[in-house]
């Protein structure tokens, strides 16, 4: 073969080569965010007489989908006041050319003249989105702009109850036959239930060292206090949901005597104590049972829970990674469901639930929350309402989950570390 036949066949050969590699580049669609080559000129709406929000992404890139139900919420939320479009840049290249960006996702706000705003690239919240609006001064308030403000504060009627029957914990009332009572130099802290017992004493900062002489359990056969150290535990779960539940008794033999009427499994403090602070919440540390608490996934497959909705959402705060929430309806049960961004609120199923922040006036006229036990996510504002009417003594506010994030989210490195603590065992 002849040189110059050679130098054809080559340059055939790679020309041949380049084209299947520049059909393969073509055809390739990532997940994440695709950089795109800018045009010089940016395009402008027609007037329209209503503000505008442009997003350019596509159908199969993570954030884009992130974005498509906000876009949605927005689209319905705001009809007749708001035009939103998208424009799929993958399966539409050339839709996408005239308005030079540079990366997808990426929002182009326009005034009702057609004029551009401003413009971001990247995921961007519902919120965000509202707040740039109103940033710019275009109202976009009423009826459907939000969920309906709803709020509590003063009881819907008095507390009457003795204060020595209401648990130092959870508030809630004292089953006289799982009383636990710490002994401390103010006086007499009582609590409803070993659990609670064991709550308080994983978020105490005092020194624990043989902390349990200070505490007495009561005998479930015979109503008597026991010192916690001398005593049997009988341990079993509810059938029906699984949480566990202790009986206390002055002797192992008293223990296994109920335990051929109750099942469960006769412990001694240590193994009970192992299995009580086995789980923890992952924002604040404190015990609780996974069957009660906020299952949450962090970003990398980690799996931890919230005591508390709102603790599960601290999880975001305190390890800077996004997260999913798993949570249920404090009323129904229903699954909710919350997927964070970059401290930002991702995705919410229902896109109608809500939160409760339970809070309570202090002596000096401020508010403070009113603990973990007044926390909770609702699928919508009709069950809350319904919940605070069956819970007489609730004091708070209706908030958005994204407000919910949002206050964790500003929390600094100390607070996070302080977040529930209890300085020392004391009566309220």
């Amino acid at each position: 073969m002849s040189k110059a036949i050679k130098i054809v066949v080559v340059a055939g050969l790679i020309l041949s080569v380049a084209a299947i590699v520049r059909i393969k580049q073509q055809s390739k669609q990532p997940d994440a965010v695709q950089s795109l080559s800018a045009p010089a000129v940016a395009a402008t709406p027609a007037a329209s007489g209503l503000p505008r929000l442009v997003d350019l992404g596509a159908g199969k890139c993570i954030p884009c989908k992130m974005m498509a139900p906000i876009l949605e919420e927005l689209k319905e939320q705001y009809k007749g006041r708001l035009e939103v479009v998208f424009v799929d840049v993958w399966e539409n290249p050339k839709a996408g050319q005239p308005y030079g960006i540079k990366m997808i996702p990426t929002q182009i706000f326009y005034d009702a003249a057609g004029k551009e705003r401003f413009r971001h690239e990247g995921f961007f919240s519902k919120e965000d989105i509202l707040a740039k609006w109103k940033e710019f001064g275009v109202d976009l308030s009423g009826p459907s702009s939000a969920a309906p403000a709803f709020e509590r504060l003063a009881p819907a009627e008095p507390d009457e109850r003795p204060k020595e029957s209401v648990c130092y914990m959870c508030d809630g009332d004292i089953n006289p036959k799982t009383l636990v009572t710490v002994q401390t130099d103010k006086g007499l802290v009582r609590l409803c239930s070993p659990h609670c017992y064991f709550i308080m004493y994983s978020c105490l900062t005092e020194d624990k060292a043989n902390f349990e002489k200070k505490v007495a359990v009561t005998d479930w056969a015979t109503g008597k206090a026991v010192p916690i150290s001398e005593a049997a535990f009988l341990y079993g779960e509810d059938e029906a949901t699984g949480s566990p539940w202790i009986k206390a008794f002055a002797g192992r033999d008293a223990a296994i005597a109920e335990r051929a009427a109750s099942g469960g499994s006769v412990l001694a403090l240590a193994a009970l104590q192992q299995k009580e602070l086995s789980h923890r919440c992952g924002f604040c540390d404190r015990a609780c049972y996974p069957q009660d608490a906020s299952e949450v996934i962090v970003e990398g497959g980690v799996h931890t829970w919230g005591c508390c909705s709102h603790c599960a959402l601290g999880v975001a705060a305190r390890t800077g990674k996004n997260i999913e929430v798993q949570e249920k309806d404090r009323l129904t049960k229903q699954a909710i469901v919350v997927k964070t961004l970059d401290g930002r609120v991702a995705s919410l199923e229902p896109a109608t639930a809500v939160a409760w922040f339970g809070q309570r006036k202090k002596p000096d006229g401020t508010w403070a929350s009113a603990g973990c036990f007044h926390q909770g996510f609702f699928t919508s504002t009709d069950n809350l309402k319904k919940w605070v009417e069956q819970n007489p003594y609730e004091t708070g506010r209706l908030i958005s989950i994204s407000q919910a994030l949002a206050d964790k989210m500003k929390l600094s490195t100390d607070q996070i570390q302080k977040a529930c603590k209890i300085g020392e065992c004391a009566p309220k």
